[in-house]
């Protein structure tokens, strides 16, 4: 099944600890988001809507791990909206269509609204697309579309016309010394039970190698805890955090997300002209066995 609904308890991961740091820790509310406060800093224009529960469709434009996919999930939340996840990847017509009239229901029986979140909308077709403009029209739900290459060539006119596009940029390292930080103390959904001493040179460490990523961020940190958690006085310590990113490179999936995020990093490496960059996410991929 592509299609995925979430009421509106299961946003709280505290009682959730088989999943992911990055899943745990994925910010609740508007104030918990960090890095995009051009955005929804507090008294910003998306902020408001979002609070006054008037969310217009939107398009959030971005590179991976900057807030698209949690930004939904926090607007849902706030508007107390059905919220649902599709694919583009993965979903086609078939389970596009039957999203569309159980949409329509909840609103016509009732009163229910619907937030769409539609990941990678840019790799649907055009027609795909065009099956959208009828029930953003009629306001049969809220669609979040969500898309890691430019919207203006790779989503229909029709839809940007009647949709918002919201710019996310990557996540500067203080930003995600903030999350780490949160991440490492927070006692209900972070690490905190492990009582890690730390130190910012190892945290920083870690935002330096994560690419403005949040998840790639919280993900090299659990690794690294995890390689440490059993020791008597467990501290993190940047050899710690080097061991991990070296094992975090090895398991790369090649069918996988993190596949796509790191040739999403090279193409944009090779487009900014930063050759560094570049050399730098080639040899992580072909390290972890991609075919050159």
């Amino acid at each position: 099944m592509t299609e995925k609904i979430f009421p509106i308890s299961q946003f709280d991961s505290a009682n959730a600890p088989h999943l992911p740091l990055s899943e745990r820790m994925r910010p609740r509310t508007l104030e918990e988001i960090v890095g995009q406060e051009k955005l929804l800093g507090k008294g910003r224009i998306l902020y408001r809507l979002i609070k006054n529960n008037d969310v217009p469709p939107m398009i959030l434009w971005g590179p991976p791990g900057v807030g698209k996919t949690t930004i939904a999930h926090v607007i849902s939340r706030t508007c107390e909206a059905r919220f649902i996840a599709l694919s583009a990847v993965y979903s086609g017509i078939k389970e596009v269509k039957k999203v569309f009239s159980e949409a329509e229901e909840q609103l016509r029986v009732f009163s229910r609204s619907t937030i769409l979140f539609v990941d990678e909308i840019h790799r649907f077709n055009k027609a795909q697309q065009d099956a959208f403009l009828p029930h953003v029209e009629k306001g049969s739900f809220t669609l979040i579309g969500a898309t890691t290459e430019n919207p203006s060539f790779e989503v229909i006119s029709p839809l940007l016309s009647r949709s918002r596009i919201v710019v996310l940029q990557p996540l500067n390292e203080a930003n995600l010394v903030k999350l780490l930080r949160r991440a490492i103390t927070d006692v209900k959904r972070g690490l905190g039970n492990l009582s890690i001493s730390f130190d910012e040179q190892s945290l920083y460490l870690i935002a330096k190698h994560s690419n403005g990523d949040a998840r790639i961020a919280l993900n090299t940190l659990e690794l690294s805890a995890n390689l440490i958690k059993d020791q008597k006085d467990p501290k993190l310590r940047p050899n710690t955090i080097k061991e991990a990113l070296q094992k975090r490179l090895l398991r790369i999936d090649k069918d996988g997300e993190e596949h796509f995020n790191l040739i999403s990093a090279l193409h944009k490496s090779l487009r900014n002209t930063d050759p560094d960059a570049a050399l730098y996410w080639l040899a992580r991929m072909l390290e972890a066995g991609e075919d050159p």
